[in-house]
């Protein structure tokens, strides 16, 4: 969590007074609003609205409970579907009574809903399981993907490939047997239907599995992107809301490289925070924030569609569950921030642009001809805005309040709705569309960026997330952060850091980073590993000892093969499980070479 203290002045927002830090046109940029529609209007199974909610296998059967209060909230999606093993429990035998089920109850709560292929039915893997490969007979893949299409297509435009492929539910599976997977759906399920949409699908986001699997012979069988960015979520506690918007600039780098349209659908399928069994009013709170950032920025950084985790969810080890509605039905103050939103913003809100409120985040969208922003702070900042016309605020439980012209508005991390936006502050987020996101500075044209490591760091272009797995000492110019490797749960060994997108934006490989560190003492031993993000995934590089004496030594690692997309919410870390003992980080350093 950010220890910051740091206290801005009033901004004056809607004058001619009110200056934006604009950056050059280059790094993470904001999306143009669509100009073209991607869907067919006449077609019953689609629309523009990119309210969606997905449901696990464990509890999808209560769908005849949940589906209702979704149509209430104004979610229009419901991503969930039965396992192949349940649709077809022998080969040659078809029982469509559950999934039948869900279709009826779905249209009768206008909802569409998104199908799936997977996983394997026992008697088409070659081990009897459900999750393991290989399959025994591609052929049975084919007849499955064909009988689904086919039973369904009334109702059902998309399917995605798999589950989380990369992420556990496949084990033997390898990008060049996913790439197959989804090659050959294609071609089944658009021989029965020719306009069925094929989706690839990843756990976080794992976008080097979604190149090698695209390389491995997905190319052109695919018609939009499905992640799950758990951890870019989780990391809008730490600042992160930069790393969360420069996904979908990430994806379309990638698709550019390999060749394949740009304009691909992106859609997140996954995402959700988990809030305990019980109310409590803490943890509800922080739920329904980071629900409303979520959807907020998703739709502002241009995702097509976004499906919270989950409708009602079992308790995951901890007493917590990520769903909208408790075990009882009774609703988190997340499902009333998810129906705020949607009535607020209505079925097809489009992206109008962004405004930098002196480090506030300010986002812009057009909602039937007018204008709503939203906006909030960064953890422990305190932003002060006025309007030069009277407004209207709406917190994320519904509640609204008059604010007149010049009066002070507060902004904290707990997104406010403003309405009738003044025409002035409307044309300077409208200017901003396609520029550099400014909020964390221009770091597209550095050679080096770092950060300073004190309980309040100094970061210029490289940040530390999960900062509680450290703890701050020293005074002034010898300040310092130090590991704590007796910390219970082991994440005491790691300190962990994102480097800005517009700094290593997609295709960068070739990067120097160094490590300012000390012993805790002299006879102490230590050292660390770095771990990195590179083109084959989170690999290691050398473990370096700490040299003896009571000076800060500098450590460096040059890596050739970097691919900083923060699959799992972070670029690199520090890594001292092997240390015997602490140490003191004082400054990061992440530097280009050729």
């Amino acid at each position: 969590m950010w220890r910051l203290a740091r206290l801005l002045g009033a901004v004056i927002v809607g004058l001619a007074a009110f200056c934006l830090a604009l950056a050059g046109n280059q790094g993470v940029v904001s999306p143009s609003p669509s100009q073209t529609l991607d869907h067919d209007p006449g077609d019953q199974r689609d629309d523009a609205s990119p309210w969606g909610v997905g449901s696990g296998s464990e509890w999808l059967s209560a769908f005849p409970s949940f589906n209702p209060l979704l149509k209430d909230a104004g979610v229009r999606w419901l991503r969930g579907f039965y396992e192949w093993q349940t649709i077809q429990p022998t080969r040659g035998y078809w029982n469509w009574t559950l999934p039948d089920r869900l279709i009826e109850n779905a249209r009768a709560n206008n909802l569409h809903l998104t199908g799936s292929f997977g996983y394997f039915a026992s008697w088409a893997s070659a081990d009897g399981g459900t999750r393991k490969f290989p399959i025994k007979d591609m052929q049975y893949w084919r007849d499955y993907v064909a009988g689904l299409v086919s039973r369904y297509q009334r109702d059902i435009k998309y399917w995605e490939v798999w589950n989380e492929f990369d992420g556990g539910f496949a084990e033997n599976g390898t990008p060049e047997i996913y790439g197959e997977m989804v090659r050959e759906a294609s071609i089944s399920a658009k021989a029965v239907d020719p306009t069925a949409k094929i989706g690839m699908s990843v756990a976080n986001f794992d976008v080097g599995f979604l190149e090698a699997a695209i390389k491995g012979g997905a190319a052109g069988y695919f018609d939009y992107i499905c992640v799950h960015p758990y951890e870019k979520l989780n990391a809008l506690e730490d600042g992160g809301e930069v790393d969360f918007l420069s996904m979908t600039t990430t994806l379309r780098q990638m698709l550019k490289v390999n060749g394949q349209p740009t304009d691909t659908q992106l859609w997140i399928t996954e995402i959700g925070s988990q809030a305990p069994n019980t109310p409590d009013q803490r943890a509800d709170k922080r739920q329904a924030i980071l629900l409303a950032k979520a959807y907020l920025l998703s739709i502002a950084s241009g995702f097509r569609r976004v499906f919270w985790f989950e409708a009602r969810g079992p308790s995951y080890g901890h007493n917590t569950d990520h769903g909208l509605v408790r075990a009882d039905f009774s609703l988190r103050p997340a499902y009333r921030a998810l129906k705020t939103l949607s009535d607020a913003l209505g079925p097809d809100p489009a992206a109008a642009g962004w405004l930098n409120l002196e480090g506030g985040y300010g986002f812009l969208y057009k909602v039937n001809g007018a204008y709503t922003l939203a906006a909030w702070a960064r953890s422990k900042w305190d932003v002060k805005v006025k309007f030069a016309g009277d407004v209207r605020i709406s917190d994320i439980e519904g509640i609204q309040t008059a604010l007149a012209a010049g009066r002070e508005l507060t902004l904290t991390d707990a997104p406010q709705l403003i309405f009738e936006v003044p025409i002035t502050l409307v044309e300077q987020a409208k200017a901003n569309v396609n520029k550099p996101y400014s909020w964390a500075g221009d770091f597209a044209g550095v050679q080096t960026v770092n950060v300073l490591l004190r309980e309040t760091s100094l970061e210029k272009g490289v940040r530390e997330i999960s900062s509680d797995t450290t703890s701050p000492g020293g005074a002034g110019e010898d300040s310092w952060r130090r590991t704590n490797i007796s910390r219970p749960g082991g994440e005491g060994h790691y300190v962990y850091f994102a480097v800005d997108p517009q700094f290593v934006p997609f295709g960068s490989r070739k990067l120097e980073i160094t490590a300012v560190v000390r012993r805790t003492a002299v006879d102490k031993i230590a050292g660390m590993t770095l771990n990195y993000e590179s083109q084959k995934g989170y690999v290691n590089a050398d473990y370096v000892q700490i040299p003896e004496g009571d000076q800060w030594q500098e450590l460096t690692w040059k890596v050739s093969d970097a691919n900083f997309v923060g699959g799992w919410g972070w670029n690199f870390r520090l890594n001292a499980i092997s240390s015997p003992n602490d140490f003191l980080v004082r400054e990061i350093r992440v530097k280009k070479f050729n």
